[in-house]
């Protein structure tokens, strides 16, 4: 009936904590209770109360002979913990951790709609072509070689449809080390090669990116659609600004997406739209902070990339 009830019935001998553990991360507790960060973090109440309970059981002819009241208080089970659930990568890691693979989703979920907005061709879809590729899916198997020119980084991109070999030579290692890791959400362009020993495909990446770097880089401008408020466009720009890169020749680039504001104005005889782009002083960096930022600010409104 709840975790402190199977703690209660089960031979703890056989089944310990870290094996609840597992468990509760694998999803076996679902049914029972949703909340696992809550779970987890209740083993050691629950452990405990068992324990109580067989002790109480141990000493029942006492407690038979004094009536139920005397034991009423220990067998009412205690409330859980009361953290916060965790968020779908967690729980999808928690998953990996306990099961050695994603059991209820796949990392990649979480971005496929919008991903796929501007990465159109699936893993699976991939075909040989001496065309740059772009590539989006989720970083495992990730492990650094020493090669012939430098350090090699040997890793598998999955999204879901399929995974795909890719490789990183060692600039774009240093250069990306926050993102170049196991269970990393990335975008990648690069080369296709064909693998000899699997007969499949393989990667060669040139460029990589985070979800907000690949907004920025393939989005044409965000579109906010007014509500009854107007942003206070300056402060976001300043919260989030564009992010500066400067190149090998020296040029700065500025890396962000333009803003356009769409009107709607309703009279007696009708109702007519506008859009009103703004300047390149508009330009900011759309990270998830940026964009939850500009739609608090946008009221009723809505606000959504364009990417086409």
């Amino acid at each position: 009936k709840s975790l402190f009830d199977f703690c209660v019935r089960v031979d703890r001998t056989r089944v310990n904590k870290r094996t609840v553990e597992a468990l509760i991360k694998a999803g076996a507790f679902d049914a029972l209770q949703l909340n696992r960060a809550a779970l987890v973090a209740s083993l050691d109440r629950a452990f405990e109360f068992a324990n109580a309970q067989i002790a109480n059981a141990n000493q029942g002819g006492l407690f038979d002979m004094m009536g139920d009241d005397a034991i009423g208080s220990s067998t009412q089970e205690p409330d859980l913990v009361d953290v916060m659930p965790w968020g779908i990568k967690e729980r999808l890691m928690q998953e990996k951790t306990a099961v050695g693979f994603y059991l209820s989703g796949h990392l990649f979920d979480e971005v496929h709609q919008e991903v796929r907005r501007f990465v159109r061709t699936a893993i699976d879809e991939l075909v040989d072509s001496r065309e740059t590729q772009v590539v989006a899916g989720i970083v495992s198997d990730y492990r650094v070689i020493n090669g012939q020119r430098g350090r090699l980084a040997l890793f598998k991109l999955d999204d879901k449809s399929g995974v795909i070999e890719a490789s990183a030579d060692e600039g774009l290692i240093n250069a990306n080390a926050g993102l170049l890791k196991d269970d990393e959400f990335v975008v990648v362009s690069g080369r296709l090669q064909l693998d000899h020993f699997s007969g499949g495909l393989r990667m060669k990446v040139q460029q990589v990116w985070d979800l907000a770097g690949a907004r920025a880089r393939y989005g044409r401008y965000l579109q906010v659609c007014l509500g009854q408020q107007l942003p206070d466009i300056g402060a976001l720009v300043r919260d989030y600004p564009p992010q500066r890169e400067e190149t090998e020749h020296g040029e700065v680039l500025a890396h962000g997406l333009r803003v356009r504001m769409q009107l709607r104005c309703t009279a007696a005889a009708g109702a007519a739209t506008a859009e009103v782009q703004l300047g390149e002083a508009s330009r900011f960096f759309p990270s998830d902070a940026a964009l939850a930022a500009w739609s608090a600010q946008a009221g009723s409104g809505a606000v959504n990339v364009v990417y086409e």
